[in-house]
């Protein structure tokens, strides 16, 4: 393959097998693992590792002719599929079997769990973490530093099968547990978290919890305690949790929390 990239590119560890478009453009220090394919509408950054069995940049006729962009730093961990016209900031990091569909644009800081699917057409603050086995319909837009737990689905047609989506918003901040469901149009509100198994049908105030089928508030996450005997209150998380968050970050919670 011949690669293009700017003057004095470093082109390393592309494994032998892989197949990168002489048209994709990568930058330093990046690395290809094996049976990899990189399509020619594809933009990589430095120091970016992609794992074996990936595809990258796929065409598609829903996309609108941009690239997929994978900022510096970034892991794509084996068998993820990208389609062109997405963007992700630094740090991208995915677990394996990952499927992403065009026009998504996240920030920096995105990790998807394995086996998730974003369907495109979608908006990803800045820090959001997905576990295993999310599902997210066109169409949802999520705030900054959002939690969402596996097998989690955000849904987008009210009336299926229908050509009439409205996606999900979740806001700053949310958490949504394991194995919960959130119906088209819902708004899950900043600092709120939604129990899980929940199905959550109307929009969620900030800072409260739902749970149920179909959830419903019961109570504000203020009164909920950190089951580590300290007595401490466990929302907002930001007040004890920031591991793997950059340094600056933590400290601007630390702030914010008057510590």
């Amino acid at each position: 393959c011949r690669f293009i990239g700017g003057p004095g590119t470093k082109m390393t560890g592309v494994h032998p097998s892989a197949h990168v478009s002489p048209r994709a453009r990568l930058g330093d220090d990046v690395e290809i693992g094996p049976f990899s394919i990189i399509h020619d509408n594809v933009v990589i950054g430095n120091r970016v590792t992609i794992g074996a069995y990936c595809e990258l940049g796929i065409a598609t006729a829903l996309g609108d002719g941009s690239p997929l962009m994978i900022a510096d730093g970034s892991l794509v961990r084996s068998h993820s599929v990208f389609y062109e016209s997405s963007s992700f900031g630094p740090g991208l990091t995915t677990g394996h079997h990952v499927t992403v569909r065009e026009k998504t644009i996240a920030g920096p800081g995105f990790q998807i769990g394995t086996l998730s699917e974003i369907q495109g057409d979608c908006l990803i603050g800045d820090y959001v973490r997905f576990q295993s086995n999310v599902f997210v319909g066109k169409k949802t837009t999520i705030g900054n530093f959002v939690w969402i737990l596996p097998y989690v689905v955000l849904t987008n047609d009210p009336t299926p099968p229908s050509n009439v989506l409205i996606g999900c918003t979740v806001e700053d901040y949310a958490s949504i547990s394991a194995a919960s469901v959130v119906l088209p149009g819902v708004t899950v509100g900043h600092h709120s978290l939604v129990a899980a198994q929940a199905c959550v049908s109307r929009d969620v105030p900030p800072g409260m919890i739902v749970a149920g089928v179909p959830a419903r508030v019961i109570g504000s996450t203020h009164g909920i305690k950190l089951r580590d005997g300290s007595g401490r209150a466990a929302y907002p998380w930001t007040r004890h949790f920031t591991r793997g968050y950059p340094a600056a970050v933590a400290a601007d919670w630390s702030a914010d929390n008057g510590e």
